[in-house]
């Protein structure tokens, strides 16, 4: 796998593979839902400066073309980007590795009492928990945008119509990317 911005290649600041595992591991034991993203993106460009914020926003939205987790995705996009193929395995084993164990030791819990009263409260806890976190990475990342009235009615518009109109997803982005893409198209002037 090749870097993405090549101008960047493993420079003599770039994390050691140690560093990297360490951080993503960090990454992946203390976040959850979409909350991962934001914790990347404090990792990568505000405490480490690994990644500039125009080069973060860049791998995010590549790995969000790509199938899969776009957490993962991103640290295989960064983990390549600062060491090569083995940071990107060393990124994303770090990433996957807590949460991997978590969801066994989890399951394994709930497999032997799923009948009991406390399981449903502490699921619909930690599903509460993560909308808070998946919220607060969407202010963040889109902090810029929330001055805009174009995009504020796109958002407001998004979410009525997942939540109280109910529509699926498929169909809210057949509504919604024709009027953004609309919206936001360039302008003729030169």
């Amino acid at each position: 796998m090749s870097s993405v911005l090549p101008e960047q290649a493993v420079s003599s600041n770039a994390p050691t593979l140690r560093d990297l595992f360490i951080q993503f591991l960090l990454i992946g034991a203390i976040s959850f839902g979409g909350g991962i993203i934001a914790y990347e993106r404090i990792l990568l460009v505000e405490r480490r400066e690994w990644l500039s914020p125009d080069e973060f926003m860049a791998y995010l939205a590549i790995s969000q073309t790509m199938p899969g987790l776009n957490s993962v995705n991103l640290a295989v996009l960064v983990g390549d980007h600062l060491r090569g193929v083995a940071g990107s395995v060393s990124a994303t084993i770090g990433l996957i590795l807590p949460g991997a164990f978590f969801v066994l030791g989890v399951g394994a819990i709930y497999a032997s009492n799923a009948n009991h009263p406390l399981a449903n409260l502490i699921l619909a806890g930690i599903a509460a928990a993560a909308t808070g976190l998946l919220a607060a990475i969407t202010y963040r990342i889109g902090e810029g945008h929330w001055q805009h009235i174009k995009s504020l009615a796109l958002i407001v518009a998004t979410f009525v119509l997942m939540s109280i109109v109910n529509l699926s997803l498929p169909l809210v982005l057949l509504i919604m990317a024709p009027i953004a893409l609309y919206l936001y198209r360039p302008s003729k002037s030169v």
